[in-house]
């Protein structure tokens, strides 16, 4: 087939030369002009012709228009034999191929604008290939540059390597959670270790569900920092603060009753099919603030943490920051170790230093005995220095000296879980917030790796499993529920490994290594002042992964910014209102400082004649990410905008799906199993 190559001879998009008009718009996004590229609607339309949005507005002229050459009748027959083969194949057309398969006919590419064209529209063209065309780190809505897509099997050895290289850059985020929440509730080093054992063994059986019987995008599943909060106030409650000797199994039992209701009633809005109606509310706009106020809302418990090292911790956040930023282009064998390793990079040689300073005797006091407990320390010198000696040194945990070889997590094995209605409330609250995480990473990762975003079925279906997920990881004690890491979707952008295969098989590792017990306990010994220092790395990048949904969006928007800062600032202030209302400036708490924000519920300003009412709505209004969220929500619907404003998430249309092969093999559950939800609709294809 002959085509011009000269822009200003190219017909513009409309009826043919033999009079047949051209298929109208499938979407809104066409009908409107919509920008695809913001919202993840990809070029080629549901019957695989290639619809671009209109290019003339305003005052802007349009292109002169020449008749196409008609291609022969045998070369036509050819195309659309070759196209049709393809898509029953479920091959992504190239646009070449999108372009020639219309009925034997030719609709050529549109012509660009004049050079002439006004300055507003050409600003506004800059602006729109600035954003998604960032060819480094950021995430963009066409995917040449990734090596391996969703459907991609390499062989063994490059899924390994890319599953190793997945996994172990966002370890941090794995294993960070119950390195906080564990010793809030007073469980010693045995018990940390037992518990990121389960936490790892969890983390691989629930990423194989989601990525066969979920979305079954490349989403590792885990611990999310969305959960840390709630189980922070919980392990906070009045009744729980006079307990005597080692209450972590009383507290985990608690957390585990509460996880559970709560998951149900997450599995119970994806599969009830209530997501795909909640999907209409949540947008970009949504998103952003409520992810960001996640990682903002742990301001006062990551550096005040490190203060008791600070030689230590400086030096873990400045490594990371060098590599991440300064040395992020430097390639070794074609990989960017620096980028892709930062994190870990960074704790490997500070926990080195820490190692050395300890061997040479930096840390060491005279008299003084770091395993000894503060109570039973007579001398003030060794209560002046204890707390920097187990935030410095290297060797003040035994995890790893007390852990078995061999351990197995089974369910209940903290006991039977104690079931209490009011944290059940506060933790239904934080599932529903979880469940708009996962829909901004659904979004984000599937414009990386998939031929279309999923259908709202799909959405539905993974948020669902999600919840069935989070119900095993109640029933084994993680401590936290289970659901898509979003620093995951990060990951995704720099490894350029977007296979479904990796992940799984990284799963399957992961599940081995949860057998091994010495693992769990080398994890489970990292010293104190760098789980802080890892928090406030990951913490901080939590809070621009939420911001980066606004690319999605038009940021430059008043009607946006204005949403997003009112977002932001009252998921600070009111939270800081009801965790301050009624403590006095001199009281003295049991509780640590960077705890005080947790105990909320036993002082909040609303007080009514029911206790446990007013445990509910005190704890839930001190959490940053309860309020973003429902001022963002309130005010995204009912402000008017545009859709390309808001940046509406575009989800692929169900029937238009399941006319396309190549996205029937993206989303479809496997084993035949999609046939048994034929009839569920709203849960699938």
């Amino acid at each position: 087939m002959s085509q011009t190559s000269d822009p200003n001879t190219r017909p513009k998009p409309g009826p043919d030369s033999t009079g047949s008009p051209a298929i109208p718009p499938s979407s809104w996004a066409k009908r409107t002009g919509f920008r695809p590229r913001f919202s993840g609607e990809t070029n080629a339309s549901d019957s695989g012709q290639l619809n671009r949005s209109p290019v003339n507005g305003g005052n802007v002229p349009p292109p002169p228009t020449t008749t196409p050459p008609q291609p022969t009748t045998a070369t036509a027959e050819v195309n659309k034999d070759e196209a049709v083969k393809k898509r029953r194949e479920g091959v992504r057309l190239p646009v070449k191929d999108a372009v020639n398969n219309n009925n034997n006919n030719v609709v050529a590419e549109p012509a660009p604008a004049p050079v002439q064209a006004n300055r507003r529209a050409g600003r506004n063209d800059d602006v729109e290939n600035a954003l998604p065309q960032i060819v480094e780190e950021e995430f963009v809505s066409h995917h040449p540059h990734m090596k391996y897509e969703l459907r991609d099997t390499p062989g063994l050895v490059p899924i390994g390597f890319y599953g190793f290289q997945h996994y172990l850059s966002i370890l941090g985020s794995l294993v960070l959670v119950p390195l906080v929440i564990v010793p809030a509730m007073g469980g010693d080093h045995e018990d940390m270790s037992m518990v990121v054992s389960t936490v790892l063994f969890i983390s691989g059986v629930t990423t194989l569900l989601h990525a066969n019987f979920g979305s079954r995008l490349p989403l590792i599943q885990g611990p999310s920092f969305v959960f840390l909060a709630p189980a922070l106030a919980i392990i906070k409650s009045p009744e729980f603060l006079g307990l005597n000797g080692n209450n972590f199994k009383h507290i985990m039992k608690e957390l585990q009753g509460a996880i559970i209701i709560a998951s149900a009633f997450q599995a119970f809005l994806g599969y009830s099919g209530l997501m795909t109606l909640l999907l209409r509310l949540i947008n970009p706009v949504v998103v952003s603030p409520t992810i960001a106020a996640v990682g903002l809302s742990f301001y006062s418990y990551g550096f005040p943490q490190m203060g008791a090292c600070l030689e230590i911790g400086m030096v873990q956040i400045l490594l990371v920051i060098i590599f991440s930023l300064y040395l992020r282009k430097i390639s070794v064998l074609g990989h960017r170790i620096f980028l892709i390793y930062a994190v870990p990079l960074g704790l490997a040689i500070t926990w080195a230093m820490s190692f050395l300073l300890t061997e040479a005797g930096a840390y060491k006091y005279d008299g003084c005995d770091v395993n000894i407990p503060t109570s039973n320390m007579i001398s003030d010198h060794c209560r002046r220095h204890v707390a920097r000696m187990k935030s410095c040194r290297a060797d003040t945990s035994h995890a790893l000296k007390s852990s078995p070889w061999f351990r197995f997590p089974y369910p209940l094995q903290w006991g039977t879980p104690v079931f209490n209605w009011k944290m059940s409330i506060v933790m239904c609250v934080v599932s529903f917030i979880s469940a708009v995480d996962s829909v901004g990473s659904y979004h984000a990762s599937s414009l990386l790796v998939a031929s279309r975003p999923p259908t709202p079925g799909v959405v539905s279906r993974g948020i669902g499993l999600e919840g069935l997920c989070s119900i095993l990881a109640g029933l084994w004690g993680t401590g936290t529920g289970s659901t898509s890491l979003t620093e995951n979707v990060h990951t995704i952008a720099v490894t350029k490994m977007g296979s479904r295969r990796a992940v799984e098989l990284g799963a399957c590792v992961l599940i081995v290594l949860s057998l091994v017990g010495k693992v769990g306990g080398f994890i489970a010994s990292i010293p104190q002042v760098m789980v802080a220092g890892l928090l406030c790395i990951m913490w901080a990048m939590l809070a621009a992964l939420g911001l980066s949904n606004l690319r999605y969006s038009e940021a430059g928007s008043s009607r946006n910014i204005i949403i997003i800062g009112l977002s932001l600032f009252f998921s600070l202030s009111v939270p800081s209102y009801f965790q301050q209302y009624g403590l006095s400036p001199n009281s003295n708490s049991s509780v640590p400082a960077y705890l005080q924000p947790y105990i909320v519920a036993s002082h909040g300003p609303f007080r009514s004649q029911y206790g446990g009412l007013n445990y509910v709505m005190n704890t839930l209004l001190s959490f940053h990410m309860v309020i973003a969220f429902l001022v963002a929500v309130v005010l995204d619907n009912t402000v008017p905008g545009s859709k390309q404003e808001r940046g509406v998430y575009v989800w692929c249309e169900a029937e238009s799906a399941r006319r396309e092969p190549a996205v029937a093999k993206d989303y479809g559950l496997p084993f035949r199993v999609g046939r048994m939800f034929r009839w569920v609709r709203w849960v699938g294809l």
